[in-house]
């Protein structure tokens, strides 16, 4: 007889149409139970006998693994006033696992990517950025009236891309924590403040907004080998510059640059005055001086 495996779960969760909600509920928990037994169905019986319920069975029971949130009174909500939907009530469990025990990693997932799931589910839509959702995305792979696609077949498919999707998420929350680090440390080491130099491109503007006020310019090394400078923005998102790269560069590049600046390897100089980069490190630091002191 074989023994079944730790890893080897039934899980069950409606049949029928489906949302984000339980379509990244079993992506999620397929990322630590590789190995499970998926089934797709309102019978109280099937249900009852299910390792893991998601989305149905009117019960929320963390410690006996029942994560609906259809039943009268909810299934709880954040202190931003947003309920939790399948996916959240997964996520409370089982989100510091996904994210391999990295709590700061898991709470940018709830902040960025779950917690939008759970309000659109819950139509608590105050402050849900508008046009297109994630959401909707994954309620387009459900067929429609026209097609005689199986429900099962299409949730499976929106499985597969929720899957990458939140792999992919993970990711970047990881690589933006790691590159807060990195950053922090370049401006506490900057010899000129105004001037924040990245020996390796990490992702900067967010940290370099929010942790120095003098900073108007960042350096770092083009993946083609050349150096880059672009300015700080004045405002998250916003087109405007802390200080502009010097008016009498925009749109140059070559030669007519180079003898603009004085600086013989500069290599070009953006038309918007927010990036320009030369050939070395020591030239383009040529440049931020430059356009510090202009």
């Amino acid at each position: 007889m074989v023994l079944k495996k730790m890893t080897d779960k039934t899980i069950a969760t409606h049949n029928g149409n489906f949302h984000a909600d339980d379509v990244f509920s079993i992506a999620a928990l397929k990322t630590i139970f590789p190995s499970i037994k998926l089934i797709r169905t309102r019978d109280s019986e099937l249900i009852a006998r299910a390792d893991i319920v998601v989305d149905v069975g009117g019960e929320y029971d963390p410690e006996t693994n029942r994560f609906d949130h259809h039943q009268r009174g909810g299934a709880g909500e954040r202190e931003n006033g947003i309920p939790y939907s399948s996916f959240g009530l997964i996520w409370q469990k089982y989100g510091l696992e996904i994210c391999h025990g990295e709590q700061e990693v898991a709470n940018a997932v709830d902040a960025g990517l779950v917690s939008n799931i759970d309000a659109i589910d819950c139509g608590h839509v105050e402050g849900v950025i508008k046009g297109i959702t994630l959401s909707q995305t994954i309620g387009m792979f459900n067929p429609t009236w026209q097609e005689d696609s199986s429900f099962d077949d299409c949730f499976d498919e929106a499985v597969v891309f929720a899957s990458r999707v939140l792999t992919r998420f993970i990711a970047a929350a990881s690589g933006g924590i790691s590159a807060k680090a990195i950053v922090a440390q370049a401006i506490e080491n900057a010899e000129d403040p105004r001037v924040i130099v990245l020996e390796k491109y990490t992702p900067w503007k967010k940290t370099v907004f929010n942790l120095s006020e003098e900073a108007l310019y960042v350096v770092y090394p083009a993946p083609t080998g050349q150096w880059r400078i672009q300015t700080v923005p004045a405002e998250l998102g916003s087109f405007e510059d802390r200080k502009s790269l010097p008016k009498a560069w925009a749109g140059l590049s070559g030669k007519e640059l180079q003898e603009v600046t004085g600086i013989d390897d500069a290599m070009f100089c953006h038309n918007g005055l927010f990036i320009g980069g030369a050939e070395s490190f020591e030239s383009t630091m040529k440049m931020a001086s430059i356009a510090v002191e202009e």
